[in-house]
């Protein structure tokens, strides 16, 4: 088994946890092959087992690697899309960041986790992506998003008119900060944060989100992700902001942006004693009762 090793920095504190994971991959009898620009960062940081090899394209990893661990938090897992794209190879996100929606594996469970892999004892969690199919040359051939497409306005405070049509309906003009497209995936992301949905993974549907809105009574709303999305936009500003995860383009208001389901999906590994809903009560702390754990804290 061949394992393509992704992160974006290194810094101290994780010395122990990579440490660790190279060691049990090692007696794992796991090769590892290492984001190259990721290996420059840890040169002198951790101990290498053997002489290390490296990867820099998409290509690479999808003739060499049977899978991908993102080592860092969600937004490393999102960098990691581009170099698996639709050749099936499965992510497993190990978290060493913050929330960890998708890199569910914490820097305790490294060791368990290499176990489950080495004997197959996991599933896989299809995840759906968008794709923007118009203007075909923003994004060049990484023109889709696991988390969502969003529109800002630019560094001017003027707001911003954003025309939406779902299927060449006319669904909405929203008027504010901007605009946000979500997958599933990106549900408990940026969309969350504005009052979006929460939707299980499988859910065949976009949330649209808008960003500030001027209008108080506009929500968000749910649509099938069979639909195409058109969107325009209107503001005093020649250019806007347009991202498609961590990627990010000014574009003219004049551009027409046409919206889509992708044709692929990407593999996330899933731990066997994990599922997505234990995780939105881990990560949003769902059930727990701080009035009862100030109590406690009292009676001490």
């Amino acid at each position: 088994m061949r394992i393509a090793l992704f992160g974006k920095g290194y810094s101290d504190f994780q010395k122990k946890f990579l440490q660790l994971l190279l060691d049990v991959l090692h007696d794992s009898d796991i090769e590892v092959i290492f984001f190259e620009p990721y290996l420059k960062s840890l040169t002198d940081a951790v101990l290498f087992h053997q002489s290390p090899k490296t990867f820099s394209t998409y290509e690479e990893v999808a003739q060499q690697a049977d899978m991908l661990f993102s080592v860092g938090g969600d937004g490393t897992i999102l960098d990691t899309v581009p170099y698996v794209r639709g050749s099936g190879i499965p992510i497993l996100g190990i978290n060493l960041g913050r929330m960890g929606f998708l890199s569910s594996v914490s820097k305790d469970e490294i060791e368990e986790a290499v176990k489950h892999v080495k004997s197959g004892n996991y599933t896989l969690d299809k995840r759906a992506l968008l794709q923007l199919e118009s203007p075909v040359d923003l994004f060049g051939n990484l023109n889709f998003a696991l988390n969502d497409l969003t529109i800002y306005r630019n560094a001017n405070p003027s707001l911003i008119l954003v025309h939406v049509y779902i299927d060449d309906l006319f669904l909405n003009t929203y008027y504010g900060d901007g605009l946000i497209v979500a997958t599933p995936t990106g549900s408990t992301a940026y969309s969350l944060s504005v009052g979006g949905p929460i939707l299980t993974p499988g859910s065949q549907n976009f949330v649209i989100a808008p960003i500030a809105s001027h209008n108080l009574t506009v929500r968000p709303i749910v649509i099938q992700n069979s639909s195409t999305i058109k969107i325009r936009v209107e503001g005093r500003e020649a250019q806007y902001l347009m991202s498609l995860d961590s990627r990010q383009r000014q574009i003219n208001k004049e551009v027409e942006l046409v919206i889509k389901k992708c044709d692929f999906e990407i593999n996330l590994i899933t731990m066997p004693h994990k599922t997505f809903f234990s995780t939105i009560r881990d990560k949003l702390l769902w059930g727990v009762d701080y009035r009862q754990q100030q109590s406690n804290l009292n009676r001490v």
